[in-house]
């Protein structure tokens, strides 16, 4: 991936955490742990993670209903010439991690 790629995504991560900050209702603790660039940029996937973990479900259909409104957030907040769209998904990598690592600290 190039410079410019990992510019970009931390970017877009950056202000979609803003948005999050912004807009949530705070039920749930809401974090953006990643942004995957797909189809040569033009799709920007949001990945995260939401605490307690019962509120998933929730948080991910909050996110997809305010696609367009964090899209226009980015578009404010990121230059670019062609703003991705945007879609969102939880961050299954980093759940399989925190997994891993609450088991390794409960093995002898």
């Amino acid at each position: 991936m190039s410079l410019k790629d990992e510019k970009i995504k931390e970017a877009i991560r950056h202000a979609a955490a803003e948005f999050l900050e912004r807009e949530s209702n705070r039920t749930a603790l809401i974090t953006v742990t990643d942004v995957s660039l797909k189809a040569r940029g033009r799709v920007a996937v949001i990945l995260f993670t939401v605490l307690p973990a019962e509120g998933e479900r929730e948080a991910l259909a909050f996110l997809k209903r305010q696609r367009s409104a964090l899209r226009g957030y980015i578009a404010k907040r990121v230059r670019m010439q062609r703003l991705p769209l945007i879609d969102c998904a939880v961050d299954v990598g980093e759940k399989n991690r925190q997994r891993i690592d609450e088991l390794s600290q409960h093995s002898p």
